[in-house]
């Protein structure tokens, strides 16, 4: 699969599941060495000047990348309890999101959401090829650089170029 320099290197982002990483390494024919992962907790939700496309912009220019594989996961359990309920009852008082709410609305720009919780759950998730042209079309990106989209399944380990429908039988 990756026949060029050995000193270029593949980009996965995933989200925080590790055993994508051992799944990636034992089913993509890349050499291990050649591989680097970028985890992120929202990587579904990629800005174009946001935290997650900057560490994708470095990579790509100080460890030589030149193809980049968004990874999107089948088995993903999504927890319905909001985060800022999470974190309400960790601090165990509103009156701190209630200050941080405050500063929100009457601090601009440097707030740019109007509450925390629209900060805390960030954008929303792009669709595959929205998330694909954001990478690809960025201004700061080389036009070598290939965009690719992966899809694991984590119950049979498998890796597919396009998202399969588990009501088909698919999987």
């Amino acid at each position: 699969m990756l026949n060029k320099d050995e000193n270029t290197k593949v980009l996965f982002v995933i989200g925080m599941e590790h055993k994508l990483e051992n799944i990636i390494k034992q089913k993509m024919s890349i050499n291990p060495e050649s591989i680097l992962f970028i985890h992120g907790y929202r990587h579904d939700a990629i800005e174009p000047f946001g935290n997650l496309m900057r560490e994708i912009i470095l990579a790509v220019y100080m460890e030589n990348v030149e193809e980049i594989y968004l990874v999107s996961m089948h088995d993903v359990k999504k927890n319905d309890r909001s985060i800022l309920n999470k974190i309400c009852e960790r601090i165990g008082s509103q009156e701190e999101i209630e200050t941080v709410d405050y500063l929100f609305k009457n601090c601009r720009p440097e707030f740019p959401n109007s509450n925390v919780k629209e900060w805390l759950e960030g954008s929303k998730p792009l669709t595959t090829a929205e998330r694909t042209d954001v990478i690809r079309n960025h201004p700061l990106m080389p036009t070598n650089v290939k965009v690719t989209e992966l899809f694991i399944d984590m119950v049979g380990e498998k890796i597919y170029n396009e998202p399969v429908d588990k009501t088909a039988g698919n999987f």
